[in-house]
Formats: C-alpha cells, structure tokens, sequence
C-alpha cells in the first residue's frame, strides 16, 4: 500500500493538518483541518490531489474549524459527534464554531477504506470522550492524545487524565516501537521514542 503524508501547520493553535494521499490514484483524505482554508485547498491543487473526505481526531475548534469550507463527508467518533455543532464543548469563542452533523460516525476497531488506503481507528478517550488515533501502515496519526514530549490537555471540560493515560498505555504503547507519530501540533515522532522519554505517562 503505497501513500504519502503531507503535514499543514493551520490555525491559532498550530495545528497538524494532514493529506493522507494514495500514491496511485493521487486523491486523498484530510485528516483535521483545524483552519486556514485556504491554505490547505493551495496545498491540494500545487500537487494536483482530489480529497475525498475529512476525517476528524476530536472535536475541538482547531481542528475543525474549516471542515465546512471544503463541502465534504465528516468522519468523526460517535462520542464527539455533538463537539461539531455545540461551541461549549468543542471550545469555540465567537464567532463561534458549528459545523453540523457528520456523514460517519465511527467507533473502535472500524475500518476507513479509501482508494488503496485503508486505516483503522483506535478510539482513545482523555482528551476528549470520542478522541480516536488512525493506523495507515506504519503510520500513526494521534491527534491530541500523545505528542512527542507530551499529551492531550486534561484540564477542560470533558476531558481525563485518567482516561487518557490509559488509552495511551493500552492501546498505542502496544504497537511497534517503529511506529511513527504525526501528532495534532508539533513535531513528529515514534512509538519507542515516547515508550522511553515520555515522561507524561
């Protein structure tokens, strides 16, 4: 399975936008665009790409914020699906953020097929309730439950530290230490890199 992976840094909060693109077919999935429209729709058209829907890690204003904009399917886990259309949970100030219902709701252990790409969702509570990571291949894409250095905030609403770190130690402290992590803000890393020097959990 061939894919490529180009990273956007958008929004206030810097936030990882992410193409997820098959190599073969060049059309694509975007996965969190937390804002910048524009800027993510210059970078599909420079690398002639087709998107074909947006895939949502959490609910959180900066990485939806420009879902909307792009008049795509929205995929996100069932227990954020209320964070796309109430600014109090999805932390939005004015002009407030309500992007509607989404086309799938996703639960644990689905599948996303796209094209060649195929990806499977692990849903990992703390951040948000409904907070998923995506498995392409090698590739894990885990929004703001872990960060090189770091994870999710836990001091907002609806949120848990608890939960959190038991989703990172169950289910992604699991996979391969050659995993490599694209984190919803800053830079990537690995699996085995976090295991050892993550000093959050």
């Amino acid at each position: 399975m061939g894919y490529i992976t180009h990273r956007i840094v958008v929004g206030e909060l810097q936030t990882n936008c992410y193409l997820l693109v098959d190599a073969e077919t060049k059309r694509c999935l975007i996965i969190d665009p937390g804002g910048d429209f524009q800027k993510i729709k210059s970078s599909i058209r420079s690398r002639n790409l087709t998107p074909l829907f947006i895939i949502n890690t959490h609910g959180h204003a900066d990485h939806i914020a420009a879902n909307s904009q792009f008049g795509l399917p929205v995929y996100i886990h069932e227990d954020d699906a209320g964070f796309l259309s109430d600014p109090h949970k999805n932390l939005s100030s004015s002009p407030f953020i309500v992007q509607g219902r989404p086309e799938r709701l996703l639960k644990d252990g689905d599948i996303i097929k796209a094209d060649n790409l195929n990806l499977e969702v692990v849903h990992t509570p703390g951040h948000t309730p409904g907070s998923i990571c995506l498995i392409c291949g090698g590739t894990l894409f885990s929004g703001d439950t872990l960060f090189a250095s770091g994870v999710g905030r836990t001091d907002i609403p609806y949120s848990s530290t608890e939960k959190l770190i038991h989703s990172i130690k169950s289910k992604l402290f699991v996979l391969a230490d050659n995993i490599k992590v694209y984190p919803g803000h800053g830079p990537p890393t690995t699996i085995g890199k976090e295991k050892k020097e993550n000093l959050w959990v």
